[in-house]
């Protein structure tokens, strides 16, 4: 290998990692090329990093089926409510049936056209708040990441619960700020994604699971308590009104995801699903908020420093779409440069330093290099992202690098220069609806209203959090309406 390490049980994983590989990525200098491949040794277990394009190819590519199982971890067992999902479950006949109704029926083609005037809804909400923000904080001062979460929080519970809340405001109030139980719901689901894969030593050494030696399963459990009580309620009622429907012969469209999964059949007309299954698809639904909220806050935070950036972000707008009417899904096609702009925000600035793990199903070779059976492998976001032997100046913003005269930039990298929705047949399979729901966001939020940084405030700061890969601190931005005011009446009202 090219290196080799031996790390202790009580050494985190993900910073242990990121500081071999990336402590050059993070400087000016960038003076010497990262290792291509790595192994490091966990108990009886090795963990395969990789760090350039090529490689990763050959795991999500060319070796595809030899690496479509996923790692037996503690949290992972948790958050899947044993392996009864699609996204977190090993490789076997359970991941094959869940894989199938996220594709064809939650996930496809019909579902999202189905859905998409609550997308839009949605999106007349995001700038309501907005503009109610607005008008009633001092000094017009909007915390993005807080906009950027819950618009995908709301998103993601109106299109598998058919709510924005779990406990529905007072009419007329749909541009108040969430509420408690959707404020723990956000703050769960992020949990989940720092706790999902990080280093957890009962992972390594199962004779310790139950210690808890480093807090990991305590932090786990609440996670779970909290999601099983705002989630539970919803699932069992459903369940309940579906059963009734069947019992009496009626039939009715189904509404949101959660419909979908409740009333998939057998070839026996049994419920396809157990309620385990139910609970553990939708929980994992949830997941995927992190990555356009992410890509949007560290997005406008990059521009934000960089005028010429946000001069041609907002000329496209004003061509594409002008300001007479507010920005829609089917204007996303053609605004080429600002995809340019989540690109770069994915390709530098990903949440977490890396992909969700891949086990090897046997023994395999990568490169020239012998990768055991049953190893651990990861493939570096950061790594591929910031890798200075594919990309000119790793570390600065530039959009320009995406435009190669396409005549519809994608927010995916087919040749993995860098990670965004993952790929091979353990890929996302909701690219689509990921990169619509970030690019509304990302579009709205630029075409309604004119940025700028707090009094005092020179630069912002892009300093990434030392517990993932998110801004440090909270985006904070004034912003003034931009558009006629007609717009921000007509969806107040």
């Amino acid at each position: 290998m090219s290196q080799i390490a031996r790390a202790s049980a009580q050494t985190n994983l993900q910073n242990y990692i990121t500081q071999i590989l990336h402590t050059e990525l993070n400087t000016d200098a960038c003076s010497s090329p990262s290792p291509n491949i790595m192994c490091l040794r966990f108990g009886s277990v090795h963990v395969i990093v990789v760090n350039c394009p090529e490689i990763a190819c050959e795991i999500l590519r060319k070796n595809d089926a030899i690496f479509a199982s996923r790692p037996l971890t503690f949290a992972s067992d948790s958050f899947s409510f044993g392996y009864k999902a699609s996204t977190l479950s090993p490789y076997g006949e359970q991941w094959k049936k869940m894989r199938r109704v996220l594709s064809s029926e939650i996930l496809s083609t019909a579902m999202e056209r189905r859905l998409h005037a609550r997308r839009a809804e949605e999106a007349d909400h995001l700038i309501r708040f907005v503009y109610n923000q607005c008008n009633t904080t001092a000094n017009n001062s909007v915390d993005v990441r807080h906009v950027a979460r819950h618009f995908c929080g709301n998103i993601i519970r109106r299109l598998t619960f058919s709510k924005r809340y779990f406990v529905e405001p007072p009419l007329g109030s749909a541009g108040a700020s969430p509420g408690p139980d959707e404020m723990d719901h956000v703050d769960a689901v992020f949990t989940v994604l720092n706790y999902l894969y990080s280093f957890c030593v009962s992972d390594y050494f199962p004779m310790l699971r139950g210690l808890d030696l480093d807090g990991h399963e305590k932090v786990v459990h609440g996670v779970m308590t909290t999601i099983n009580r705002l989630h539970d309620p919803i699932i069992k009622e459903r369940i309940h009104e579906w059963s009734t429907l069947h019992k009496h012969g009626v039939k009715r469209e189904v509404r949101d995801f959660l419909d979908v999964l409740v009333s998939l059949e057998d070839s026996e007309g049994q419920p396809l699903l157990s309620l385990e299954e139910i609970k553990a698809q939708t929980a994992e639904l949830m997941f995927p908020i992190v990555n356009p909220s992410n890509a949007v806050e560290w997005a406008l935070a990059e521009i934000m420093n960089k005028p010429q950036v946000m001069e041609k972000a907002m000329s496209e707008l004003n061509t594409v779409v002008g300001k007479e009417r507010l920005v829609q899904e089917s204007d996303i096609p053609r605004l080429n440069y600002l995809k340019s702009c989540i690109r770069e925000a994915f390709r530098t600035r990903p949440y977490h330093p890396f992909n969700i793990p891949h086990v090897a199903m046997k023994d395999a070779t990568l490169s020239d290099y012998f990768i055991p059976k049953d190893s651990h492998v990861i493939i570096s976001r950061v790594g591929l992202g910031r890798n200075p032997n594919t990309w000119d100046v790793p570390l600065e913003f530039q959009p320009e690098r995406h435009l190669s005269g396409s005549s519809n930039i994608v927010l995916t990298e087919p040749d993995l220069r860098f990670m965004s929705f993952g790929t091979g047949r353990r890929g996302c399979p909701g690219v689509s609806l990921g990169s619509s729901v970030t690019m509304m966001l990302f579009a709205r939020l630029l075409q309604g209203f004119t940025w700028t940084k707090l009094p005092g405030v020179q630069t912002i700061e892009l300093k990434e959090s030392t517990t993932n890969l998110a801004l440090s601190e909270p985006l904070i931005l004034q912003a003034e309406p931009r558009l006629p005011v007609h717009l921000y009446v007509s969806v107040s009202s």
